[in-house]
């Protein structure tokens, strides 16, 4: 009798570690997709880079965490990219800041013209060092929403379809696409009128003469095929345009913590760098397709790129007094941003 109910406790112990294992086998094993947006074309740097990150996410993760790319502003236009993340249309997007001015308004400073970090102008070095700044600056900016990392183009070029751009008198009158307010303040003072024209209409702008230039990074611009349509960029950029990816807190917390910790450990300083680097190499292919298409690329003598920032230069300053006055530590950023 003893043995007889020693066995049958066995028995009952096995099977109910046989349906503990079998309830938490499936769930271990649980996939989860996140919902990924953001408003630039497929063939854009930023998709591809966005399919790296996911493939190392499902391998990582033995096929349990995977990103769903919804690019060329599927879920939502430019301007609305942040506002789909907190809502939870998506879980992930990348933001054009300048597309919403005066919303973020520490970040913007990033935008000005020729601000950059003393150790270069490069998209990589300055992508890390906000990503590196975010946590201090930046979050409180972005309210329901986590900052993943942060992006910096190369300085914005100036491309024109029949105007060199030569000398600084040379902008007056010119009606100019913007990308960014930043952007359109430094177009008004240099004597040019600054147009909204969305990123994807802009080759047409350009054909119809509707607009006379548009302001692109070399590799934005090959995104959108201005080589066809543009004769003329004009060096050196003067601006750059900062986009910032961010995740829907709730959304991450509702991970498993591995999966947490996946995409935690795969974003941050190292991530705005390599999409940095990324944007530096498609830059140079970008400069590359100009020059295939036939476009002349200009470069402002040392005496006229002076009077370009001289034109250019009360526009900072007003921004920092301005935020200044609102108790934003516009300068102390600036200065840790720049050294």
């Amino acid at each position: 009798m003893p043995r007889t109910i020693h066995l049958t406790r066995r028995i009952a112990l096995a099977a109910l570690a046989g349906a503990a294992l079998s309830a938490s086998g499936p769930a271990s094993a649980e996939e989860y997709e996140l919902k990924v947006s953001h408003f630039l074309p497929p063939n854009h740097t930023f998709q591809k880079e966005l399919t790296r990150w996911g493939e190392s996410l499902e391998k990582s993760s033995g096929g349990r965490l995977k990103l769903k790319l919804y690019p060329a502003a599927q879920l939502g236009p430019p301007q609305r990219q942040f506002d789909i993340v907190r809502s939870g249309v998506a879980d992930i997007a990348i933001g054009l800041t300048g597309s919403t001015p005066g919303r973020y308004p520490v970040t913007e400073i990033v935008s000005e013209a020729f601000v950059a970090p003393s150790s270069g102008a490069s998209s990589a070095l300055a992508s890390r060092r906000l990503t590196e700044l975010a946590p201090t600056y930046l979050a409180a900016e972005y309210p329901g929403m986590k900052v993943l990392w942060a992006m910096v183009t190369a300085p914005l070029k100036f491309h024109t379809a029949k105007v060199a751009l030569r000398k600084a008198d040379d902008f007056k009158g010119l009606r100019i696409r913007y990308a960014g307010e930043q952007f359109a303040e430094v177009i008004s003072a240099l004597g040019a009128a600054p147009l909204a024209v969305p990123p994807g209409e802009t080759q047409d702008g350009l054909a119809k003469g509707i607009i006379d230039g548009a302001t692109f990074p070399y590799e934005g611009a090959q995104s959108f095929d201005l080589g066809t349509v543009v004769k003329y960029s004009m060096e050196p950029g003067v601006s750059t345009a900062t986009f910032i990816a961010v995740m829907n807190p709730k959304k991450l917390d509702s991970l498993p913590k591995d999966l947490q910790d996946l995409i935690t450990n795969s974003t941050g300083p190292a991530m705005g760098e390599r999409f940095g680097a990324a944007l530096d190499d498609a830059e140079k292919t970008g400069c590359d397709y100009m020059l295939a298409k036939g476009v002349e690329i200009t470069t402002l003598p040392p005496e006229e790129l002076a009077k370009v920032k001289e034109k250019v230069a009360p526009l900072l300053e007003k921004r920092l007094d301005t935020l200044e006055k609102a108790g934003k530590p516009a300068r102390k950023f600036l200065a840790d941003y720049s050294k």
